[in-house]
């Protein structure tokens, strides 16, 4: 069974992942297994939430130029594409890691997929206003405190509309969920470590609401959406 944590706050203990002197095939694997669970639990359908609500305050118009950051190997943005594809809409979606793992991975996955590019980089050294729309899934609950503020000022910087965030819900259920679901479906040393961990290092609506406030954002809104999760959208003009 999982060993207890006291979810009330924050886990601060880094994960694997984040850890940048290691990786390599074992990372690589990590990341195709994460697509399982993406799909096992639903992951994509809180950034296809956001999207949808940002494009329609931008007008419903007919292209549309998305930039994920912490993308890993972009699998959630397939729901995007489909979406896109469904109205008619003229997508292009930027995946941007700081890994090459995450990057192969992400060119593998989209090899044939010519509205997908992918960038090696580190979204603090975007430029300004580079995307309509910037989304991150799973990827925020990586940092805390000030260095969250800064790295989601920097997600708002680069976009012309606005910010998609996607990430997991800090509750003993999804968190006991996960947890099996990681010894189910992997043996790599990622997944089983760093599946519960994001969970314990995931928000609550008080979070979100703390963000708002450090960030001065009183349009920014979170929503919670199954499986387990949160779609905040911060669009990039303040009202």
């Amino acid at each position: 069974m999982p060993t207890f944590r006291n979810l009330s706050n924050r886990a601060q203990e880094a994960e694997l992942m984040d850890d940048f002197s290691t990786g390599g095939e074992e990372l690589s694997q990590a990341l195709k297994h994460l697509r399982r669970l993406n799909k096992l639990f639903a992951a994509p359908g809180p950034t296809k939430y956001g999207v949808q609500k940002l494009w329609k305050d931008m007008g419903s118009p007919k292209s549309l130029n998305i930039l994920d950051v912490g993308a890993g190997s972009g699998d959630v943005n397939r729901k995007l594409l489909q979406w896109a594809a469904d109205l008619g809409i003229d997508i292009r979606i930027t995946l941007v890691d700081l890994t090459e793992e995450a990057c192969d991975e992400a060119k593998n996955l989209f090899w044939r997929e010519p509205r997908v590019q992918v960038k090696q980089a580190d979204v603090r050294e975007l430029p300004e206003a580079c995307a309509d729309i910037v989304t991150g899934s799973q990827f925020v609950h990586h940092f805390d405190g000030e260095e969250l503020i800064d790295i989601v000022s920097h997600m708002l910087r680069a976009s012309r509309h606005g910010v998609v965030i996607n990430d997991i819900h800090r509750h003993a259920v999804p968190y006991a969920a996960v947890w099996l679901a990681t010894r189910i479906i992997s043996r790599n040393r990622y997944i089983r470590h760093d599946g519960p961990l994001s969970v314990a290092k995931g928000f609550t609506g008080a979070d979100w609401r703390e963000l708002k406030r450090a960030l001065n954002h009183p349009s920014m809104t979170y929503t919670w959406k199954p499986l387990f999760r949160y779609a905040v959208v911060i669009p990039r003009n303040r009202t």
